[in-house]
């Protein structure tokens, strides 16, 4: 009988993010920090167009992840072809701005919208980022977080700026996702974009 695999670093899981929020959240910024630990100021980083996908492989609970991520434009042009994008997601992660309660009072139709095409068991993710100006603040940690266990979201606060949070934020998602089976039997995934974005973006 030949020998039982075991579950080590040899065993590979491909997992699909998918990261929503307005635009100016910083959603952008997270995922720099995260794959590059980079940071650029606002003024410098070119805004989504559609989507941006990216690729990342990291460890996580003796698997190697195999990461696609897309990054998701906050244009409102863009808000009725996003429901394509769901397609095979694993997780989602939904970004606000503690600074701006315009964009904390859009997760509500983020989430809303958003629920109906992303089937359970997916893993969602609510984030508070830009914490590093407290004093510009105009949601509470106490509110983003009851927000999110209203919704049965895990919650977080991050700065891309300062890196506080980034990683954990990622990391939180992998681990759950990797302790759902049937979410793991996803196949990798390529991104195709819909046929209709080059006709939205006229």
């Amino acid at each position: 009988m030949p020998p039982m695999r075991s579950n080590t670093l040899n065993d590979s899981v491909n997992i699909k993010l998918l990261v929503l929020g307005i635009a100016s959240v910083g959603k952008s910024s997270l995922l720099l920090r995260f794959t590059d630990q980079q940071w650029l100021p606002e003024g410098e980083m070119n805004p989504t167009i559609g989507v941006d996908t990216l690729e990342h492989k990291l460890d996580v609970k003796g698997k190697r992840v195999n990461l696609n991520i897309w990054d998701t434009a906050g244009d409102e042009r863009l808000r009725a072809i996003t429901s394509s994008y769901y397609r095979g997601t694993q997780g989602i992660i939904l970004v606000y701005d503690v600074t701006s309660r315009e964009t904390f009072d859009a997760i509500s139709w983020w989430f809303a919208e958003r629920s109906k095409y992303a089937p359970e068991p997916v893993v969602k993710m609510i984030v508070g980022n830009k914490s590093d100006k407290s004093h510009m603040r105009q949601v509470s940690t106490a509110e983003g977080a009851a927000f999110a266990a209203q919704n049965k979201c895990m919650f977080i606060e991050s700065s891309a700026k300062t890196a506080v949070g980034v990683r954990e934020t990622f990391r939180k998602v992998l681990e759950r996702i990797i302790d759902v089976p049937e979410l793991c039997s996803t196949p990798k995934l390529t991104f195709k974009a819909p046929n209709d974005l080059a006709n939205i973006l006229k």
